[in-house]
């Protein structure tokens, strides 16, 4: 398989997630986009406390990165670029993350936020995986596990 092609099937590598969470679209898109939140609700359901540091520079072209993990010898290292923010309805980021071994992935990523009855409806859809391995991981784990740290964070707050 050609770069070309890696390339065109990776973009067509996606998923689609949403919740409902109990909170107005600003307090979600805040609760996302803001680096002391962000703080608080990537350790909340955590038994031990890990290494949590955000860096939030909310502009377009600007970054946010996220270090975290258990331990200092096991971090993760997400670093988004902000290329459309229309706070608080919708946010568009290029993100690229690295794992502890240094493995790399770059994804587009979509987030919106919809105002309804029960408070706000939050549509992920992120694109560009390498392999569908990598985004069945993220539809079951990475996201499951980061809405229920932001509804947490919600609801305790």
């Amino acid at each position: 398989m050609s770069e070309t092609e890696r390339n065109a099937t990776a973009e067509t590598i996606g998923i689609r997630l949403e919740r409902q969470l109990p909170a107005t679209p600003e307090q979600v898109f805040d609760a996302y986009t803001d680096a002391e939140k962000q703080k608080t609700w990537f350790s909340i359901l955590d038994e031990e406390p890990g290494v949590v540091e955000i860096e939030v520079d909310l502009r377009v072209g600007g970054t946010q990165t996220a270090v975290w993990g258990p331990n200092r010898e096991t971090l993760f290292r997400e670093v988004q670029t902000f290329l459309e923010i229309d706070r608080p309805h919708r946010l568009v980021t290029e993100s690229t993350g690295v794992e502890p071994d240094g493995n790399s992935m770059t994804t587009h990523i979509v987030v919106t936020f919809e105002a309804n009855a029960g408070g706000t409806l939050m549509i992920v859809e992120q694109t560009g995986f390498p392999t569908p391995e990598v985004r069945d991981f993220f539809q079951t784990q990475v996201w499951v596990g980061a809405f229920d740290r932001i509804e947490a964070y919600l609801t305790r707050g």
